[in-house]
């Protein structure tokens, strides 16, 4: 292993992409620290000491940002305006006919919609921007903390922080960017990865601290259990072969070979429990905007759901979980593969599944077979998905449990991928890749 990383330093072109990405996921670790403008560092870090925020889609949207939201740093926002706008881009392809055609046309086509995701990226930047602010300003960021965050309340210092914030969001995805050009990997990709892996060590520290090493040596167990499920339903896929007939073009025979449509066991990735945790925020949400603050009683609706949906550790709570990761594995598969339009490219250019008849018949058949294979897939999602709810029944860790839930699927899916493509560089120049 490390004389294969001897010879990826070793190959000039690829040590200077691979020093390039190190150089920007500095930075990007960097600009997580610095105080955005009218920030009071002491207290938010005393703030931060008191309480690091109960709402377990908050503490996502910080896992995401690598610490930086509840920092309320430069880069606050993290990367996640732009993972909700490419998640939209590409849910309104179902919707507006306009976008399908151009994820159709191309790499032309493929641009536009790029840049359409770029715009909504500063939208959405804009408006969480806004967000961000109003609950430091408010004192709803950290519940029980009473400190101003924001002591300086102007109009102007309001603007400057909105705009700071928005202009961190750019600025991250102006340099994921830059790492998919110049670098190795997708470079959204990696400031995930660095944003998940830098939390890693504090929750460690955390677990060591407060429940000694016998629980941090069953955490680690826990934690290669994980990572070797991961890895292993990742890879899993189901090959369907495919065998295109022979054709004469002109005076040449083309066609004549027979491949595969790799169909994963994991279609879907991390985006159902994204989906999800959203979703189960929206009830905690209207509960507490309709809690009375003038001493009348809470209504009892209000009351049921801040006893039955807004606790990690709860039954129905874990039930309703993973109901909804199973629901949108299914709603985004559908979404993301379309086996009619896979069947007609193939009868469009000659292929065939053996035993199978071109066009309705073998949509049908895929249709079959992604059904049944993306049941698997969901329920391995959702048991991921749960580890941290458990372990915070088991062990009172917080749901920032550092083996499980998004942060492992999100860590060995890019970390798989950049492996993949370090290897594929340095076979192209050695007989031996990455890794033997």
């Amino acid at each position: 292993m490390l004389s294969a990383f001897g010879r990826a330093f070793r190959t000039p072109d690829l040590r200077r992409k691979l020093l390039f990405t190190l150089g920007i996921v500095t930075i990007f670790r960097l600009g997580a620290f610095i105080p955005a403008p009218g920030v009071s560092y002491n207290n938010v870090q005393q703030c931060l000491q008191l309480t690091a925020g109960n709402s377990s889609l908050q503490q996502m949207v910080n896992m995401f940002s690598g610490g930086a939201l509840l920092q309320v740093s430069i880069f606050a926002l993290g990367i996640m305006p732009y993972i909700t706008a490419s998640i939209i881009v590409q849910l309104l392809r179902v919707v507006i006919p306009r976008f399908q055609e151009l994820y159709e046309e191309g790499a032309s086509g493929q641009t536009k919609l790029t840049q359409y995701t770029r715009y909504l990226t500063i939208a959405l930047g804009l408006l969480n921007a806004t967000t961000l602010v109003s609950l430091a300003r408010s004192g709803q960021l950290f519940q029980g903390c009473s400190l101003p965050l924001i002591p300086d309340n102007s109009i102007i210092t309001t603007i400057l922080l909105i705009i700071t914030l928005t202009a961190g969001t750019g600025l991250i995805m102006w340099m994921g960017e830059l790492v998919t050009e110049k670098g190795i990997g997708n470079g959204m990709s990696l400031l995930i990865f660095t944003s998940i892996a830098a939390g890693f060590v504090p929750a460690m520290n955390s677990i060591i601290g407060a429940k000694g090493w016998g629980t941090f040596i069953a955490v680690l167990l826990v934690g290669l259990v994980t990572v070797a499920l991961v890895v292993f339903v990742e890879q899993s896929q189901r090959r369907i072969p495919v065998q295109y007939a022979k054709r004469m073009v002109g005076r040449r025979t083309v066609g004549g070979t027979t491949t595969y449509i790799p169909i994963k066991v994991n279609m879907a990735g991390v985006i159902p429990v994204i989906f999800a945790s959203s979703i189960l925020y929206l009830p905690a949400l209207i509960a507490q905007f309709n809690t009375p603050t003038d001493g009348r009683p809470i209504p009892e609706w209000v009351v049921w759901i801040n006893n039955n949906l807004t606790k990690g550790d709860h039954p129905l709570y874990m039930a309703v979980y993973f109901l909804l990761i199973i629901f949108f594995t299914y709603f985004y598969v559908s979404i993301t593969f379309n086996p009619e339009e896979v069947s007609d490219n193939m009868k469009k250019y000659g292929g065939f599944i053996p035993g199978i008849r071109a066009g309705r018949p073998t949509a049908e058949y895929l249709q079959y077979v992604l059904s049944r294979i993306t049941l698997p897939g969901a329920l391995y999602l959702g048991i991921v998905a749960l580890i941290p709810l458990v372990a915070l029944v088991l062990v009172q860790a917080n749901q920032n449990f550092p083996f499980g839930g998004t942060s492992i699927l999100i860590m060995v899916g890019v970390g798989l991928e950049t492996v993949k493509q370090i290897d594929a560089q340095l076979q192209q120049r050695h007989y031996e890749g990455l890794l033997r």
